[in-house]
């Protein structure tokens, strides 16, 4: 009884009517509109992406890849799945943008228009060609059944009341600071990527994907999304209409972070598969062609560089401004006494480490020296102070803000700053293994 059921008995050509019908109900209605259609919600892409998914992994499964005949047919749903998967990333942010309470989003609110005009362009363009290959593979196209009223925005004219006070007085403050420190570290880590300006097409030719790719981009994405789902378990576990504001507002440039990676990853990720050099096969070339001609790279790119990136590089230097201040807001505070290096004092290499401890935690600590207060994350600043400290002749000095850091500078000065009396490198302890 089970394997009727499972229906595993069916043939091909019966089962990939199966798994094309809803696909087709979508494709079949798109191909009637254009963008000023109201119907491109939340809902429909996600319906869109979950039905080519289904379909290009049975196609998948039954060698679709390697056969004539059905190649372009499951490189189509591909298209439609990482588009529609980029769409509805791209309408959560414009939905919840008024909610994010971030600053100066003018821009990005056009921007993030254009690029919505463009990815449903290239599927309202996919889809009458999907139908027509539907079609050669003698595949039945279902009527098209969709109406709008089924595929509402997810906005109404109202919010349910706010009665669940998520507050907590003390704002388990080990965890924000835990988060603030992460956040920091991450965009130290993506700051080589940064975008400050906009690309044309020969310099966006020239970054992807050999600097700029899926990958890349999918570690950074990877990062902020455990660093919102600890935010979202630890510090602010409803919503964020009230309480603390830069709380508040870190979490929504989390959020405009991530779906905005997750859109960009999508657009890498469909490029370098399926728009980028095509294998040495004349099928694949062929293919491929016939997608360029649907999907033009060049706004695709555009898209992914002079929106995607150059934003996502905007609000995480943002982000990162807002977690220092939630970072000094929320940081155990103490002083520790320690020696100036040996024979040498504060020349280069001390300060580069002692800086690098202080970056690695964000925190503000300060070398102090009488009334005079110099940052510690600065190898300048420090080298300033080894001036001072050498004129008049000090042996110990003082590190006066972060605790976590003080500790980490007290091990350092313990070692002579990594350094022998004539300045010759020796061994880190383990506790400093991140220096190395």
């Amino acid at each position: 009884m089970a394997g009727k059921e499972n229906r595993d008995d069916l043939p091909f050509d019966e089962k990939v009517r199966i798994f094309s019908y809803d696909y087709l109900i979508f494709c079949n209605h798109l191909a009637s509109h254009d963008i000023t259609w109201p119907g491109f919600t939340k809902k429909l892409y996600l319906k869109l992406s979950y039905s080519s998914q289904l379909l290009e992994d049975f196609l998948d499964f039954h060698g679709a890849k390697n056969n004539k005949n059905w190649y372009f047919y499951r490189e189509l749903a591909a298209a439609i799945r990482h588009l529609s998967a980029c769409s509805y990333s791209q309408k959560h942010i414009s939905n919840r943008l008024p909610l994010y309470d971030l600053r100066d989003t003018d821009d990005f609110k056009l921007e993030g228009e254009v690029t919505r005009d463009f990815l449903n362009q290239s599927l309202i363009n996919i889809a009458p060609v999907i139908l027509k290959e539907a079609h050669r593979l003698k595949i039945p196209v279902p009527p098209d059944s969709i109406k709008q009223v089924d595929f509402p925005s997810v906005k109404t004219a109202q919010l349910l009341d706010y009665d669940i006070d998520d507050q907590d007085p003390r704002q388990h403050k080990e965890h924000i600071v835990k988060i603030a420190s992460e956040l920091l570290n991450i965009y130290k880590n993506f700051s080589p990527i940064e975008f400050y300006k906009s690309y044309d097409r020969k310099e966006i030719r020239a970054i992807v994907p050999e600097r700029i790719n899926e990958a890349v981009v999918r570690q950074v994405e990877m990062q902020l999304h455990n660093l919102q789902s600890t935010f979202d378990t630890y510090v602010i576990h409803g919503g964020y209409r009230f309480g603390n504001r830069k709380l508040k507002e870190l979490r929504g440039l989390f959020s405009v972070l991530l779906h905005l990676l997750q859109g960009t990853g999508r657009l890498l990720h469909f490029y370098e598969r399926h728009l980028y050099q095509a294998g040495y096969k004349s099928t694949y070339k062929r293919i491929q062609n016939r997608l360029l001609k649907l999907i033009d790279p060049d706004v695709l790119l555009d898209r992914t560089i002079n929106y995607g990136l150059f934003f996502a590089s905007q609000f995480l230097t943002t982000a990162r401004d807002v977690a220092r201040e939630i970072l000094n807001e929320n940081i155990e505070r103490s002083s520790v006494q320690v020696g100036v290096p040996v024979k040498l004092g504060f020349h280069s290499r001390p300060c580069l480490l002692v800086a690098r401890i202080v970056q690695h935690f964000g925190g503000q600590v300060e070398l102090c020296i009488g009334e005079d207060r110099f940052d510690a994350s600065s190898v300048l600043d420090l080298q300033w102070a080894g001036g001072k400290i050498q004129k008049e002749n000090l042996t110990r000095v003082t590190f006066e803000g972060d605790v976590r850091a003080l500790a980490d500078i007290d091990i350092l000065s313990s070692v002579n700053y990594g350094e022998d009396i004539i300045g010759k490198d020796i061994a880190l302890p383990d506790e400093l293994r991140y220096l190395r």
